[in-house]
């Protein structure tokens, strides 16, 4: 049954795709509240009949309860603001939402019943609902991927403006290039005064996108290339009456309008809006790097690190004979790598190259095919052929659970760097050593050895701004399919 939903859902979703905004929204919306309900009926079906099965007798009166308060599982759903067309596709606040919607839901009815000494199956509390949260979640996620897919394609993608100088159109272009999923697209542009006159120079662009005037011709602009949103990117030149008139002005036309703080990579709960004198200000928290929650994060990295190095301790001692027995040398690599507050220690790796790598880089420095100050081939020469199929798979850097027990690492978190590296960062690249190195990170799970220097700086230092346990389980769980897939490790 649930595999009928499933398709029937797909099946809509291909039929809306391309169609405005305000129209696909509005049918996706649809499309989960039915998935919802379909889930809810679902759970009671199986609970119902689950109790049939095991010889219980359920009146009639029971079982329409149950119908009645699938009907509230949808409703539950929407109070908790989980249909809000901003989380579409967006995963962690989606299913936050979803979660605190069917928590409520249970707990209105426990307390209800007690209240009005109610007498209600205790299944309906004790197995219905979690069990429609799980199907639910699971509907959820899969439409999102479904949803990325669809955005990948570009389909269900909101046509948007960039009102900002270059550079940072620019960027915004860019950042949403590489992360189609987030269904936004850049159609035009808008710059400062003073940039040339498009209507002199028709082919004048932002990388591709064109720019229809300055930032007094916005609305002129959103018409012209037909979008249904505007960003706003960090300038002087829009303060608070500027933008104000520019939202006024966008009012009409529903055009929805996204202001881009001057602080990028900080979001989160560390970032929240506070009005003091009539107007709203935002207020910034700093990250945690000590305290409780660091201590939660190493204790749970050690423990997860010990089950796991447990439970791979053949399989570890089986690759390091293979390694052994194919190449000449030591199974395991030891290098140096600059830790937390810039403490040297050794990382444990398999060894995927020849015995003499380290020698043989300094012949190969000419071929480096990464930008930045790291050191990378596609095809390099050093690897061996054991080597090869160990990096596409991230099997080389299991021993690194060695390191994460000694609390040198940690399970997820920044690249470990060389120090040759190190002494080449600037200060604001220093800001990754505030934290332990990671086994995986959000470098890994964003196209690994594919990235760009300045793509994988800027996600360590998202990581380093915004971490939390939370994050971690959930690179974690994206390092999965990112490991599998093998996409962009050599």
């Amino acid at each position: 049954m649930r595999v009928g939903v499933e398709e029937r859902s797909v099946a809509l979703l291909d039929e809306v795709a391309r169609t405005a905004p305000s129209i696909w929204t509005r049918s996706y919306a649809r499309i989960l509240i039915a998935g919802d309900l379909a889930c809810a009926v679902i759970a009671c079906e199986v609970v119902v009949g689950t109790r049939l099965w095991l010889g219980a007798y359920v009146p009639g009166t029971e079982a329409l309860l149950g119908l009645a308060l699938a009907l509230a599982w949808p409703v539950a759903m929407a109070l908790g603001g989980a249909y809000r067309k901003r989380l579409h596709g967006e995963g962690t606040e989606e299913f936050r939402v979803v979660f605190n919607g069917g928590l409520a839901l249970t707990a209105a009815v426990a307390i209800g019943a007690y209240a009005t000494q109610t007498s209600i199956a205790r299944s309906f509390v004790m197995a219905m609902f979690p069990l429609a949260l799980l199907l639910t979640v699971f509907f959820r996620y899969r439409m999102r991927k479904r949803l990325h897919r669809l955005r990948k394609q570009g389909d269900y993608v909101r046509q948007m403006v960039a009102v900002g100088h270059r550079e940072a159109v620019l960027d915004l272009v860019m950042q949403f290039r590489r992360q189609p999923h987030h269904g936004m697209q850049i159609v035009a542009a808008c710059l400062p005064e003073g940039t040339p006159d498009p209507a002199m120079d028709p082919v004048m662009d932002v990388d591709g996108v064109r720019v229809l005037g300055d930032f007094g011709s916005v609305p002129e602009a959103v018409a012209r290339a037909k979008a249904d949103s505007v960003a706003i990117l960090a300038c002087p030149e829009l303060d608070g009456a500027a933008l104000r008139r520019l939202a006024w002005s966008l009012e009409e036309a529903r055009t929805e309008l996204y202001v881009a703080p001057a602080l990028l990579d900080v979001a989160g709960p560390r970032i929240s809006i506070r009005p003091m004198a009539g107007m709203p200000l935002l207020h910034l928290e700093h990250p945690e790097f000590d305290g409780a929650r660091r201590l939660v994060k190493n204790a749970f990295d050690r423990v997860v690190a010990g089950a796991v190095l447990a439970v791979l301790a053949v399989p570890m001692l089986v690759i390091a004979a293979i390694i052994r027995a194919t190449s000449d040398g030591p199974a395991l690599f030891r290098q140096s790598r600059v830790g937390k507050g810039g403490t040297e220690f050794q990382v444990f790796k398999f060894r995927t190259m020849v015995n003499d790598a380290e020698r043989r880089k300094l012949e190969l420095l000419g071929d480096n095919e990464f930008d930045g100050v790291l050191f990378k081939m596609r095809k390099d020469p050093r690897i061996t052929r054991v080597g090869g199929f160990l990096r596409r798979y991230s099997l080389d850097e299991l021993p690194q659970l060695l390191n994460v027990i000694r609390g040198e690492m940690s399970l997820v978190g920044p690249r470990p760097p060389l120090p040759d590296e190190v002494r080449k960062y600037g200060e604001d690249v220093r800001r990754r050593l505030v934290v332990k190195p990671g086994m995986t990170g959000l470098w890994q799970v964003s196209g690994r050895s594919d990235l760009t220097w300045e793509e994988s700086v800027r996600l360590d230092l998202r990581y380093v701004e915004n971490w939390s346990l939370v994050l971690d389980l959930q690179i974690l769980w994206k390092t999965w399919s990112a490991v599998i897939s093998g996409e962009g490790a050599y």
